[in-house]
């Protein structure tokens, strides 16, 4: 893979160079050492935050269509320069260039759909009144003040930026804390904005480690975190204790229930796909598989078939399928599970194990057999190239064990019978299911996506998420027409005037 060196890392420009002490980043890939960042302590936290809540009245007061025509401005910006992007994203994280691809058309979209209905999403709402034609009712959207962002190293530009937009179109200014192990691609996202003329102190920067990010929610209005379940835990007891909102995009061990019906090609190339999108390490990748009896053997046939034709490695193009680690502790954790099946009785089928001939932190795509729910793999996040596929006896058995979880992010259904995958998916504890297209719902703007149990709370994308930036405020005025001065809200014309209305409410309740 030919991936250029970034000519000038964006980030010094826009962290606090008063820290004290750098952290070092390298790439993946060859270990080579990226660039040096601040590790911004409290203090520099503070600095920064304050500059952003300085600039956000006015950022505001320009209302959601200038902001949402920056938004389209940095879009397009964006999508001119998509090619030295993908570098950046290769680069620090080792994906293959499908993948980093997939971030930028993802965000392209998500980006794009708040640029084109934020204005519409924002505007006040009129409400019933209590008492028609003499009063009013509505409600008017108001920014937070300055939200936060901890984001995540394995989809750093895509996860980095997907959540801070709206929150920046629906009129907070924003601090964003990315991961110190792949923070470029955040920057240059960041960096993005500024030049197509957002105010540079509306989108701050601060860089760091987990103390960097604890600093962060100590200061900010509204904190946003994509990560795990457990540093998801600590986020929410310190912004509970600051009476601060906060939305935890969190873990999944997402379950794809394959029925006898499916398309065999399809449900085959859909879980190879969506298990090892990101060598598996995405928070919506699936992560077991439960087969119907009655198709399992081709099922199984199938995969060990297609999944040799699947190129792992360093290779430049689009035809490349898995690329490496970002980490080697995702690389010990992947080991451990696998060991762990094995140990109880599960077969591995195919891979299983390093390619040091391609570099340090590729693992082989591999396949699971004769797995239970005894085996860390079919309970624990992996997220590693790992698929373990279950057989069931039926749809019943495949939707009580995919609910045998404490984390409910997202699933799949493949079936060619529509109505009853509608049906069963709605059985199906998670905050999204896709029906013959795993994955898709992060790539469709309009719909919500979270978890439910362990696996979050809050919504990204859709109406949802961008009014999870917002709060609300009721205004009622009243005419006074027809009434009379009262020390009491019972004086009997109003008493009856509420007697007349009950009845009519009956029958017309819409008003």
């Amino acid at each position: 893979m030919t991936v250029a060196k970034l000519d000038k890392p964006p980030a010094p420009s826009l962290a606090d160079q008063a820290a004290s002490d750098v952290f070092h980043v390298r790439s993946p890939l060859t270990g080579e050492e990226i660039g040096t960042l601040p590790l911004m302590g409290s203090r520099e936290v503070a600095a920064v935050v304050e500059r952003a809540r300085a600039a956000q009245p006015a950022w505001e007061a320009l209302g959601p269509p200038a902001r949402a025509k920056l938004l389209r401005a940095w879009v397009d910006a964006v999508w001119r320069d998509q090619t030295h992007l993908m570098q950046i994203i290769r680069r620090e994280t080792g994906k293959t260039e499908s993948g980093a691809l997939v971030e930028i058309l993802a965000l392209d979209n998500i980006a794009s759909y708040y640029a084109s209905h934020a204005a519409r999403i924002l505007r006040p709402q009129r409400r019933r009144p209590l008492i028609p034609l003499v009063q009013r009712a509505r409600v008017e959207y108001h920014a937070l003040g300055v939200a936060g962002f901890i984001t995540p190293w394995n989809y750093p530009y895509l996860n980095a930026l997907c959540d801070l937009l709206p929150a920046l179109v629906a009129g907070n200014a924003v601090v964003i804390k990315p991961s110190e192990i792949a923070p470029y691609s955040a920057l240059y996202g960041i960096e993005k904005l500024i030049e197509v003329g957002v105010p540079r102190d509306v989108v701050g920067v601060v860089t760091g480690d987990g103390t960097t990010g604890s600093a962060l929610i100590d200061h900010v209005d509204m904190i946003s975190l994509t990560g795990s379940t457990a540093t998801g835990r600590k986020v929410a007891q310190r912004a509970a204790e600051r009476l601060i909102p906060y939305s935890l995009e969190l873990g999944g061990k997402d379950p794809m229930i394959v029925l006898n019906d499916a398309d065999l090609d399809a449900a085959v190339m859909g879980t190879l796909r969506a298990a090892l999108e990101n060598a598996g390490q995405a928070c919506i990748s699936v992560e077991r598989v439960y087969v119907e009896a009655g198709i399992y053997d081709r099922f199984i046939a199938r995969a060990l078939k297609l999944i040799q034709q699947m190129p792992i490695g360093t290779e430049a193009g689009l035809a490349t399928c898995v690329g490496c680690l970002t980490n080697e502790r995702e690389m010990l954790r992947t080991e451990a599970h696998i060991r762990d099946a094995v140990a109880q009785g599960a077969r591995v089928l195919y891979g299983g194990k390093r390619r040091p001939d391609l570099g340090a932190l590729f693992f082989e795509p591999t396949i699971l057999v004769d797995v239970d729910h005894s085996m860390q793999v079919m309970q624990e996040e992996t997220f590693g190239p790992v698929i373990p596929i279950m057989r069931v006896r039926d749809a019943d058995e495949a939707i009580r064990l995919a609910n045998e979880s404490e984390y409910g992010l997202s699933a799949s259904i493949y079936s060619r019978d529509l109505k009853r995958a509608k049906a069963l998916a709605q059985q199906i504890q998670s905050g999204d299911v896709a029906i013959n297209r795993p994955l898709m719902i992060f790539g469709t703007p309009d719909l919500p996506m979270g978890g439910v149990k362990q696996s979050g709370i809050g919504r990204r994308n859709g109406p949802e998420g961008l009014l999870r930036f917002v709060r609300t405020q009721s205004i009622l005025s009243d005419t006074l027409f027809g009434a009379s001065p009262a020390l009491t809200f019972t004086d009997s014309v109003s008493l009856a005037a509420f007697k007349v209305m009950r009845r009519i409410r009956r029958s017309v309740p819409f008003i």
